[in-house]
């Protein structure tokens, strides 16, 4: 699938609006390489200033794993291709599962010269996904680059009481709306 990136998307909003929430600090993060001083600190930062930098061949990753099994509608990557040119992703894929072993590629996407947030839906038949473990793979990066930077990642969840996921213009919903989700193993 192709994907734009949206410069004016705001990732707040709809933590705003009660219907997402970031759940990223809940996840123990790490990154199959990086410069240093360009590591899992710069992804977390507020500032879109920083950024983690590969340093290695590819395909790199960026492993998030839960402490438990977390409900997920979209994964929140900002990428400049003005400032990081051959730096940044052309190919991404999104891996999910329970542990390592079982991971299986949910979403692949390509983009075009990139500059602003690319939201990856990850929701399934309408719902949210849930796994353990979220693996982001960068494939391929832009005038054959080496190395990648990413300058921010977000992971959303649906709120208590939110709607079903991202851009839901509903309001409200309440515990009935999350019934779906109470299931004893």
């Amino acid at each position: 699938m192709k994907l734009k990136a949206q410069p004016d998307y705001d990732t707040q909003r709809d933590e705003k609006e009660g219907r997402l929430r970031d759940v990223s600090d809940q996840a123990i993060w790490w990154l199959s390489s990086c410069k240093p001083g360009y590591g899992v600190q710069n992804l977390m930062s507020d500032s879109l200033a920083t950024y983690w930098q590969s340093d290695g061949p590819q395909p790199h990753l960026v492993n998030i794993q839960f402490r438990r099994k977390t409900a997920v509608c979209s994964l929140c990557v900002y990428v400049d291709f003005k400032q990081d040119e051959s730096y940044t992703p052309s190919k991404l894929a999104v891996k999910a599962g329970n542990h390592f072993q079982d991971l299986e590629e949910v979403e692949s996407v390509e983009l075009l010269e990139p500059s602003g947030w690319v939201v990856i839906d990850l929701r399934s038949g309408g719902r949210p996904r849930r796994a353990f473990i979220l693996q982001l793979v960068v494939l391929a990066n832009h005038q054959n680059g080496r190395d990648t930077h990413l300058r921010r990642i977000k992971v959303l969840s649906l709120a208590a009481g939110g709607g079903s996921g991202v851009g839901d213009s509903q309001q409200g919903g309440g515990a009935s709306s999350l019934a779906i989700f109470d299931k004893i193993r």
